[in-house]
């Protein structure tokens, strides 16, 4: 596996978890401004790549259990970045009445369904990584609880508690990317051992 692969999914996660949690820092003290909705809405984009990075460094470990977390958390992060994407570049800019006659026939449903997917898919990842041991506890379990959470509320009027929300949930991608990013260093380390004690 390419470490440079493992690097580049943390990279790609930790700038995920600072474009959810710093806009929401700023936006319990503004309100929602074009710019931070401009951030939320690629947030998800960055995303994909840790998700593919963390299932590959779990490999084996994570079984077909872990395979299958792992494609529906693909698709319900593609549906539910699409629907950000949305909310955030697209609705933020109309009043009120133009958004009420927007949502209307199915956009609603397939907008709740988008969430549901993300939400069941972020558990089973989030499962995945705690029966797996690969990864910190605290963020994999996060992940499988705190992040569905977020699929729901994040669609509640701005308030303390989403923005709360966002900056828990900008934490443990961050943490997940850190401990990403450190495993191709320990690896290394630990191949370089042998190669100095052969020497000797």
């Amino acid at each position: 596996m390419s470490a440079l692969f493992l690097r580049a999914g943390a990279l790609c996660g930790a700038l995920s978890g600072l474009l959810i949690a710093l806009p929401a820092l700023v936006e319990a003290f503004t309100g929602e401004t074009a710019t931070t909705s401009l951030l939320l809405a690629i947030a998800p984009a960055f995303a994909l790549p840790l998700l593919t990075a963390l299932h590959r460094r779990q490999g084996p470990v994570g079984g077909r259990f872990g395979d299958v977390a792992h494609v529906v958390n693909l698709v319900g992060l593609g549906l539910f970045g699409g629907a950000a994407y949305a909310a955030n570049l697209v609705l933020f800019y109309f009043d009120e009445d133009t958004t009420k006659a927007t949502l209307t026939g199915p956009t609603i449903p397939a907008l709740l369904g988008s969430a549901a997917v993300f939400a069941l898919g972020c558990a089973l990842f989030g499962a995945a990584m705690v029966r797996g041991r690969m990864f910190p506890r605290v963020p994999s379990w996060g992940y499988a609880v705190v992040v569905p959470l977020f699929a729901f509320l994040t669609g509640l009027p701005d308030s303390p508690l989403t923005s709360a929300l966002h900056i828990a949930v900008g934490g443990i991608l961050l943490w997940l990317s850190a401990a990403l990013g450190r495993l191709p260093r320990d690896t290394a380390r630990a191949e370089a051992v042998p190669e100095r004690v052969n020497t000797v």
